[in-house]
């Protein structure tokens, strides 16, 4: 079945970067949330890869 918060964190980041318009900031905030919140819960190999979707987000939000 799998993490939860992990799953959420990884489907907020999609949702984030196939967003167009005025939504994007509001969304990479929401993303980052989840993955803030997913990461206390996580195993370390999540953890990495939450480490990856916290550097797609950042790069969104210097575009």
């Amino acid at each position: 079945m799998g993490n939860r918060l992990f799953q959420e964190a990884r489907q907020a980041v999609e949702v984030a970067k196939y967003a167009n318009g005025n939504d994007v900031a509001g969304l990479v905030d929401k993303a980052k949330n989840a993955i803030s919140s997913a990461y206390a819960n996580t195993t370390i190999a999540e953890q990495q890869q939450l480490a990856e979707l916290q550097k797609e987000l950042d790069e969104l939000q210097t575009h």
